[in-house]
């Protein structure tokens, strides 16, 4: 049986980071089945072999709120990581990864409310709201906050009307 790869040693999972933004600009937000505390996240999935991070983007959206109706705003520039708690990596991905690095897509919704649809094939949220921007860094697991952080601020001009 093989030992399993040292926590600090595993690289991070490439993922792309939504945030999808109503006409309002508030921010989707949504709190994961499986975690039972009050934390809420933006859309976020892995990037398929051979996918783009828009494409990926467009495809999470999709599976994770039932619609892509989205227009993209802008792609960040850098890839952004965070490290997961030690023994839920060893629980998530086969143990594969420490956390994630993502590529951030702002979006501007274009559907309505009734469009978003959670109640999907691999459901991922038990309940959505809007956010405002200033209430979203709070929101997070505290392991994703320094990430949201930097979203809200490299993305804060996109709030400014």
């Amino acid at each position: 049986m093989s030992q399993p790869i040292d926590y600090h040693c595993r690289p991070f999972r490439p993922c792309v980071g939504i945030m999808l933004i109503n006409s309002v600009n508030q921010i989707f937000v949504g709190q994961r089945l499986d975690n039972h505390g009050d934390a809420w996240q933006m859309p976020q999935g892995g990037i398929d072999h051979g996918e783009t991070p828009l494409e990926a983007g467009l495809r999470e959206m999709h599976e994770e709120i039932g619609t892509n109706k989205a227009q993209l705003l802008r792609e960040h520039p850098e890839w952004l990581s965070y490290s997961i708690p030690e023994g839920l990596a060893n629980q998530l991905w086969g143990g594969k990864y420490r956390g994630q690095t993502q590529k951030w897509l702002a979006f501007r919704f274009t559907g309505d409310n009734a469009d978003i649809n959670i109640d999907t094939q691999h459901p991922e949220f038990r309940q959505w709201r809007w956010s405002s921007v200033n209430s979203l860094h709070q929101l997070a697991v505290p392991f994703k906050r320094q990430v949201y952080g930097k979203i809200i601020e490299d993305f804060r001009d996109i709030f400014e009307i």
